[in-house]
């Protein structure tokens, strides 16, 4: 989902998330994470990491359930054990059937029995190690995907502005599903290779060692195909689940924006660049696969092999004695071996495709969980600035000059302060920027009292907007420090924090749910009573009682087919049902109508009562009533006072005013 909060044009550019692409897409430069439609090669790939690596912290959330590892490893070993005993004992079978009419029934009959029992305990065995093992891999892809979904609550907002959503979520389902799927089945089939090959060594060696001898030799071919064939393909693997992150971060975007697309007719070049994506995903794909699809026909040769050694060994055997003296019934017996021997490397050459595919997957789950998070207070190390060196303002003279002096605001403040002592908010000398050669705000001082109406105003991309990320801290400073209530907010939890504020953001959003869910969104445990009463103070009563089901109506994402002003009106229910102390009004009536407008202005003008308000707002004619406008430019204050006199300067706000205002011919 795109971030409501980012600024514009300043977000993309934050070193914090160009250090956080670089973790995800294993990159040596800050230009890692960018993705580049004409050079493929340069496009991010996951960090690399061992497979020793992976599979040792994919281990720590394997843990918790190691009873049911346990269960699935001792089951499995029992079940080999148990399939082992079969040859023998069809071995034995075959010996006692000498010629025609001289078949041993009494020694066979037992044979049979006992022959039965051990199929049918296997099976039940197998069955056993089945269950523990699905229920062990549910559970740690269940856990996997809550660490990774929570990483996402966690990272700075940064790094969520910078790196592509849809490869994101792509990480956190697609990835996770291959993990589950190839990885964690995958133990099942290396403890029961490594069970299977030393049991029937021990059980060929106890029958002959010499013909033990002749299976062992021959066997290091098989791995030796194997291997050699999955080193090529990880390579492979590894770039194919890189380029499907790109393809669902690229069909994410564009479903996002359909009526846009649609708008601007710019279908045919949107389906050319999916086209393009999916055909190199296509490329890496099939060659992914056709690499992995060797190991299997590779190592089936090389068993075939094995089996006509041993066939022609044990024949000989029989015949002449040499390498060993046998029966009829003990060749068959190691035939039987030789294919059970073999048989692992046939089952893991087989799911060699999941298995690399995994192993990639795993790499980009775990690279997100790698993403350094934010801390949360001072006391747990201190707030790092995401990533952004400190900027050093060049003279602090130079900023004092353009800017009024800050008692000017102090005695605004003072007429309209009510005896309330919470919502007090003061920037102290704040510098910040997105890049460190690309200063943007600037010596920021403002102290806005309790009850105060703080109005921001300026160009597009002066600052505004930062003002407000930097208050709820979804940056950090580079330079001074923003006080609430007395207090430097690292002092304070993000939770902590934020529960003081209450926003509205010129671009409405709306989940999929009820119409009182999604009013109730910041205080779910507010009654249907409390529900209503904060719509018909937003001016929203009316129309949501001409809805289908009214507050009940289930609402699409987005709000369907409501209007944006509805939408708006819904999201200003949504805030005043907060009842904050601090209210950040970000262009929120900037899509009403004119006759709504003045509706929920008188709305907000009871809201605000007693409470700090931020208005930032390009028609000025929504806050001729701010008790202190801030006139910014080029990331710094210069202008500040009341509407009257701001007018009476002549200056910048002037003549912002004028441009709206001014008589047309």
């Amino acid at each position: 989902m795109p971030n409501p909060y980012s600024s514009t044009g300043s977000a993309a550019t934050l070193t914090a998330a160009v250090s956080g692409n670089a973790v995800l897409n294993g990159s040596k430069g800050p230009g890692g994470g960018q993705r580049n439609a004409g050079d493929p090669e340069r496009r991010g790939h996951a960090a690399p990491m061992k497979a020793s690596e992976v599979l040792r912290r994919l281990f720590c959330y394997v843990r918790p359930y190691r009873w049911l590892l346990i269960g699935s490893f001792v089951s499995s070993a029992a079940s080999i054990a148990l399939q082992l005993s079969v040859p023998v004992l069809i071995g034995r079978a075959i010996d006692l059937i000498i010629a025609k009419g001289r078949v041993d029934f009494d020694g066979l009959a037992p044979l049979l029995i006992c022959l039965a029992a051990v199929v049918v305990a296997a099976a039940a065995l197998q069955w056993v190690q089945g269950a523990c093992m699905s229920a062990l891999s549910y559970r740690t892809v269940r856990d996997l995907r809550v660490a990774a979904n929570d990483k996402l609550t966690r990272v700075p907002l940064a790094f969520v502005d910078r790196h592509a959503h849809g490869d994101l979520m792509s990480r956190v389902v697609n990835d996770v599903d291959a993990v589950g799927d190839g990885l964690l089945q995958g133990f099942t089939q290396l403890f029961g290779g490594v069970v299977t090959l030393a049991a029937t060594i021990a059980f060929m060696l106890s029958a002959s060692v010499p013909m033990a001898l002749v299976v062992i030799a021959v066997t290091p071919l098989s791995a030796l195909a194997a291997g050699a064939i999955a080193r090529f393909s990880s390579r492979s693997f590894t770039r194919q689940m890189a380029i499907q992150g790109e393809l669902s971060a690229y069909v994410e975007e564009y479903v996002g924006a359909q009526r846009l697309v649609s708008a601007f007719a710019f279908g045919d070049q949107a389906r050319e660049g999916f086209g393009r994506i999916n055909r190199e995903l296509y490329v890496a794909g099939e060659r992914a696969q056709f690499l992995s699809s060797l190991a299997n026909p590779g190592t089936r040769f090389v068993n075939n092999v094995i089996y006509a050694v041993v066939a022609v060994a044990g024949f000989v055997g029989v015949v002449t004695g040499f390498p060993a003296a046998l029966t009829v019934g003990e060749v068959q017996m190691f035939l039987s071996y030789a294919t059970q021997y073999t048989k692992p490397f046939n089952e893991i050459s087989g799911v060699v495709t999941q298995i690399q595919g995994a192993f990639a997957s795993a790499r980009r789950v775990l690279a997100l969980l790698d993403v350094e998070e934010e801390a949360d207070t001072a006391a747990e190390g201190g707030e790092p600035t995401a990533g952004v060196p400190a900027f050093t303002e060049p003279a602090a003279e130079a900023s004092a000059s353009m800017v009024p002096a800050a008692s000017a605001v102090d005695m605004a403040a003072s007429s309209s302060a009510t005896a309330s002592t919470s919502g007090d908010v003061e920037f102290d000398h704040v510098s910040f920027s997105y890049m460190p050669e690309r200063p943007l705000l600037q010596d920021i001082c403002l102290h806005a009292r309790p009850g105060m109406r703080m109005a921001l105003v300026g160009p597009t991309g002066c600052g505004k907007t930062t003002l407000i990320n930097l208050m709820l801290r979804f940056y950090s400073v580079c330079e001074g420090q923003i006080r609430i209530d007395g207090r430097p907010i690292e002092d304070l939890s993000r939770a902590d924090l934020r529960r003081k504020f209450g926003m509205v953001l010129q671009d409405s959003w709306l989940f999929e749910g009820t119409v009182r869910e999604n009013i109730a969104y910041g205080r779910p445990c507010a009654t249907r009573e409390q529900v209503e009463q904060a719509a018909r103070r937003a001016h929203a009563d009316a129309f949501i009682r001409t809805l289908p089901q009214g507050y009940d109506t289930v609402l699409p994402e987005g709000g369907g087919t409501l209007s944006q002003g509805q939408r708006q009106l819904l999201c200003i229910a949504r805030v005043m049902l907060t009842d904050p102390e601090i209210l950040l009004l970000d262009e929120a009536t900037s899509s009403i109508d004119t006759r709504t407008e003045l509706q929920v202005q008188a709305a907000f003008d009871e809201l605000m009562q007693g409470r700090t308000s931020f208005v930032v707002a390009h028609r000025l004619s929504t806050i001729r009533e701010a008790d202190c406008i801030l006139v910014m430019r080029d990331g710094r204050i210069c202008e500040r006072g009341t509407h009257d006199e701001l007018l009476a300067q002549g200056g910048f706000y002037a003549e912002l005013y004028a441009s709206q205002f001014a008589p047309t011919e």
